[in-house]
């Protein structure tokens, strides 16, 4: 049980992180089964979830940094 909540709470955290807003339906099913936005799925499979939108989110940082640092030079240069 904890285990789950522990799952929802860092998807919540994660998908808040990337998409800038709260996933509109998650909550603890029965025997490891949760619902995320309507779709019903087993506890590892949102584990894996979590972590592909942490992935995503870290590639997205990545790219932003590095077009901040392509701008910054770019002006360094004028």
């Amino acid at each position: 049980m904890e285990n789950v909540q522990q799952a929802l709470s860092h998807y919540a955290q994660a998908y808040q992180q990337l998409y800038k807003k709260s996933p509109r339906d998650l909550r603890m099913l029965d025997n490891g089964w949760v619902s995320v936005n309507g779709a019903r799925m087993r506890v590892t499979e949102l584990e894996f979830l979590t972590q592909q939108l942490r992935i995503e989110y870290n590639q997205h940082a990545t790219s932003r940094r590095s077009m901040v640092q392509k701008l910054i030079g770019w002006f360094s240069r004028q």
